[in-house]
């Protein structure tokens, strides 16, 4: 006589705390038990690439700084600034444009409506000159932050792969 599985996890029982199969004998218990592992390893993992992503409570700190100290041009902008991380007394802080990634494709992605590619294009040139206004301005708050000496820049990698602009190897 075979003892009986105390615990079954298929939704239709054909093995249960009255029958008597036993758990390895019963297929579509064991294969339900192995289909939650895999739900839970990959809860575990997304967890643990989660926290290595996380920014430090400080990076938060100066995020929320800016968020709370902008200006409403600041606050409306649509691309978020946010410090990166930390440094010793500098901050690093995401930008959507650098020397690699041209403001071109990053003010596409903000402002569809305008010809990015004309750079004499009066409307263009406005909306390059605002994204160099708030840049300045989230560099200043969190410049004004108690412990924070320099601000560095680094390419927004997160944010351009999910616009789908192309993003260079770091070097």
């Amino acid at each position: 006589m075979r003892s009986p599985v105390l615990f079954c996890l298929n939704p239709f029982p054909s093995c249960c705390l009255y029958c008597q199969v036993d758990i390895f004998s019963c297929g579509e218990a064991f294969k339900l038990k192995k289909i939650y592992w895999v739900v839970a390893v990959l809860a575990f993992l997304y967890g643990i690439d989660w926290y290595i992503q996380a920014p430090d409570s400080r990076s938060r700190e100066l995020t929320a700084a800016i968020e709370a100290k902008g200006s409403p041009k600041l606050k409306a902008y649509p691309y978020k600034f946010r410090v990166m991380r930390v440094d010793g007394a500098t901050a690093v802080m995401g930008t959507p444009r650098n020397f690699d990634v041209p403001a071109f494709k990053a003010l596409a992605v903000l402002y569809p409506d305008i010809n990015t590619k004309d750079a004499n294009n009066p409307a263009f040139i406005a909306v390059e000159q605002l994204l160099g206004e708030v840049q300045s301005e989230a560099r200043a708050i969190v410049l004004a932050q108690p412990g924070v000496k320099d601000v560095t820049w680094e390419l927004d990698r997160e944010w351009l792969r999910k616009h789908f602009i192309e993003v260079p190897e770091k070097r």
